[in-house]
């Protein structure tokens, strides 16, 4: 088990670091299989948020217009990141964004990561999906 590790999932306005930006950040660190902290919050991306993004994520323009932008909130995302292992599905697509969003404000973010998506096609080869649905299914796992 890993010692100390943040899962993290993004919405973002579109699927490119470089020009699309964070909207909301979630995520949940635990130590040594226990549960320290959870931390949800919308981020103001000071550009307009595509209708099919919007639709998709069910965030609108108007929710993240007082939320807070990403440089006020990077330095208690930081102290989440901590020592921990970022975990995430599709990873590269969570990491990639944040990287660019602290490049943004003079911040080489280097951070360890775990891809669950990996993990899975790694521990359950005989799958063909390892999509969030199909292993919530494969372990009869729900969420509210």
């Amino acid at each position: 088990m890993l010692p100390k590790y943040v899962l993290l999932d993004l919405e973002t306005t579109g699927a490119t670091p470089l020009k699309d930006r964070i909207t909301e950040i979630a995520l949940i660190r635990f130590e040594y299989g226990i549960e320290v902290a959870r931390w949800q919050t919308l981020v103001n991306p000071c550009l307009n948020i595509p209708p099919f993004i919007q639709k998709l994520t069910g965030i609108n323009n108007h929710m993240v217009s007082e939320a807070p932008t990403f440089d006020e909130v990077a330095t208690k995302l930081l102290d989440f990141l901590e020592g921990a292992v970022l975990c995430a599905h599709n990873v590269r697509f969570d990491y990639g964004f944040l990287k660019n969003e602290f490049k943004c404000i003079g911040i080489d973010l280097r951070q360890k990561v775990l891809c669950t998506v990996k993990l899975s096609r790694k521990l359950y080869p005989e799958y063909r999906s390892h999509s969030l649905d199909s292993i919530m299914q494969r372990h009869n796992l729900t969420t509210e």
